[in-house]
């Protein structure tokens, strides 16, 4: 099951960014143990267990890691692992002695993956963030928004998930794949900075070659561009046009009763407020399904703007079970897909220490070393 079938990782149970990037690894086959607080962080969003999605996927044992006794009992989870997952701020777990030099110590051929948000070093290292605060330094943020409005925060999707976790979760299987060929484990620095960066990148090479202005919402990708924009209709609702390419343009205009001979190059920047402004004016005058039942097989880039609860009846989604439904909460599958090696869910999202026994028994701990465990209070 997965590409990663065989895999065995050990999580230090965090929020956001480190649990979504172990839930992706485990959609993809990778056998995940979460080491859960037996006092669960003030952090986070909390809910009933099984909506708690990014948990999704593996097993959960409850440790309390102030305890010397769990700590030994992590280090000989960790001797046993391919990798590791931590979200702590930098120096934490060298101080609880799961640093990367004590695990590599312990097994050298572990990839330690450390998910922060500023990274390891650097000025503001040690300082607290979160997902709008690392996006907001690296330009992202400034850039997301209409023309003459504030900044739009995009969710948490650039910074915990997209600069994060993606990141996170690629470093470690790119390390996982070098250690086939090298034999040793090395560390992976995945900070949320850094990767929303690296998302930027196609922003900046145009920002350097002169056709991106500093000003957000006044170029082609950020709804400065007519024929890039969502646009409301006559029953409130949106719809997205991405028309780039000048073929998708004229056939929006003749969706929109407009020539194209009688208006500018589609590219003339100066045109774009008082064309967009028209577009509006036009759009408001038809409901979105209208629109989008118009536009269907004309070749234009135009899709309805669904709420997260239409999303997954539609029926493009439908068709590729592109949502499905797992332990009675409808949520997104796994993803990418796989010719042979099938993504799956592996199990619903655990209660806190619900597979302590169970998971421990599987990496090696016999009853006794449970029991002793147990009896110290470092497991729950």
């Amino acid at each position: 099951m997965g590409p990663l079938a065989g895999i065995r990782i050990v999580e230090l149970g965090g929020i956001g960014p480190g649990p979504f990037a172990a839930m992706l690894l485990s959609d993809l086959g990778a056998d995940v143990l979460r080491i859960d607080r037996v006092v669960p962080s003030d952090g986070g969003v909390h809910m009933p267990d099984k909506y708690n999605l990014l948990h999704r996927g593996r097993k959960s044992v409850a440790m309390d890691l102030k305890k010397p006794e769990a700590v030994a009992a992590v280090r000989k989870l960790v001797a046993q692992a391919d990798a590791l997952i931590e979200g702590f701020r930098p120096g934490v777990t060298e101080r609880l002695g799961l640093g990367p030099d004590a695990c590599l110590a312990l097994n050298p051929r572990l990839v330690y993956g450390r998910m922060t948000g500023w990274g390891q070093d650097g000025p503001l290292a040690e300082a607290p963030g979160h997902d709008m605060n690392y996006i907001a330094l690296t330009g992202a943020l400034h850039a997301i928004g209409e023309r003459g409005g504030p900044p739009v925060p995009p969710l948490n999707l650039v910074g915990d998930f997209g600069g994060g976790s993606l990141y996170l979760a690629l470093g470690i299987v790119s390390a996982l794949l070098e250690r086939g060929h090298s034999g040793k484990g090395q560390v992976v620095d995945a900070a949320m900075v850094d990767g929303s960066a690296s998302l930027m990148t196609l922003m900046y090479g145009m920002h350097g070659a002169g056709t991106w202005a500093d000003e957000r919402g006044t170029n082609r990708l950020d709804s400065g561009a007519p024929y890039y924009s969502v646009y409301e209709t006559s029953d409130g609702r949106y719809i997205s046009l991405a028309s780039n390419e000048l073929r998708f343009y004229r056939n929006t205009l003749e969706l929109l009763g407009l020539r194209w001979q009688d208006l500018p190059d589609q590219q003339d920047r100066s045109s774009w407020p008082a064309l967009k402004q028209r577009f509006a004016e036009i759009f408001r005058t038809r409901t979105r399904d209208e629109w989008v039942e118009l536009a269907e097989g004309k070749e234009i880039c135009l899709q309805p703007v669904l709420s997260l609860a239409e999303a997954p009846q539609h029926p493009h989604l439908k068709a590729r079970n592109t949502f499905v439904e797992y332990d009675g909460v409808v949520q997104p599958a796994p993803a990418p897909r796989f010719s042979r090696t099938e993504p799956a869910i592996q199990r619903g999202a655990p209660r806190v220490g619900e597979h302590t026994d169970e998971a421990l028994a599987d990496w090696g701990f016999d009853a006794p070393a449970r029991k002793a465990l147990r009896d110290a209070g470092a497991i729950r």
